[in-house]
């Protein structure tokens, strides 16, 4: 079983016990708001999405990992890849996205565990290239695929909210990890 880990974080497989923490991150309207159409999630839904993801670790090799925070064992979020179906222009690609609780924000912990899963998927999958995808605005998360080593390459509307995206990507050779 794949875990990675940084100075700050633990990026492992799920756990039942994560279903509830994620499910408060997931419901909180602030994180939500530049997910697809800004809806929050529920418990159960969270739970599908868990489940879901758990899948993609094993048709894919690669999945979301959950983010434990290292000092205190707290749940802090999800990074990791996942194929982004959701824009089927994009595809085939694989996708580095990341969501942390809003009372972790600001620290660089995305950015930290953003890093070694890109680093995991170019060194330990092969991938030739990995996209990100932020909704106009979201500049935050423009910020991170920037510090990410990240170039814009395309604009369009993601056809299940209607908004538009930008698409970044990144190949070994620009991965910011030297």
């Amino acid at each position: 079983m794949v875990v990675l880990e940084t100075p700050r974080l633990i990026l492992r497989r799920w756990r039942e016990e994560d279903v509830a923490p994620m499910a408060a991150i997931n419901a909180d309207p602030d994180v939500m708001r530049w997910i697809r159409d800004g809806s929050v999630r529920d418990e159960r839904q969270t739970r599908d999405g868990i489940k879901a993801w758990e899948r993609e670790w094993e048709t894919e090799g690669f999945g979301l990992f959950a983010l434990e925070e290292r000092a205190t064992g707290q749940m802090v979020g999800f990074t990791g890849l996942a194929v982004p179906r959701f824009l089927p222009e994009l595809l085939p690609a694989v996708e580095v996205g990341w969501r942390l609780g809003s009372v972790h924000w600001g620290q660089g912990l995305a950015t930290e565990a953003a890093t070694a899963v890109v680093r995991f998927g170019f060194e330990e999958r092969g991938l030739e290239r990995i996209v990100s995808v932020a909704q106009v605005g979201n500049d935050a998360s423009e910020r991170i695929m920037v510090k990410l080593g990240m170039r814009l390459f395309h604009e369009t509307v993601s056809p299940g909210s209607g908004r538009r995206v930008r698409v970044f990507e990144l190949s070994p050779d620009r991965d910011g990890t030297d």
